[in-house]
């Protein structure tokens, strides 16, 4: 058996629960190598690079 609410929520009160589910705009950093935008802590898509050294080879 499912538990089940004593009373009713109302709107409001279920509203304000759902308010923070916004999305957020996504965290952009320049590339220290090649200066393309990146996501932080990743690797770069331009480049192939992190934290300073070559991890990827990039084919132009």
């Amino acid at each position: 058996m499912s538990i089940c609410p004593k009373n009713k929520s109302s709107k409001a009160r279920r509203d304000k629960r759902r308010a923070n589910w916004k999305m957020s705009a996504v965290n952009l950093v320049k590339c220290p190598k090649c200066g393309a935008l990146m996501m932080p802590h990743r690797v770069c898509k331009a480049c192939g690079t992190y934290n300073k050294k070559q991890v990827v080879e990039v084919a132009d």
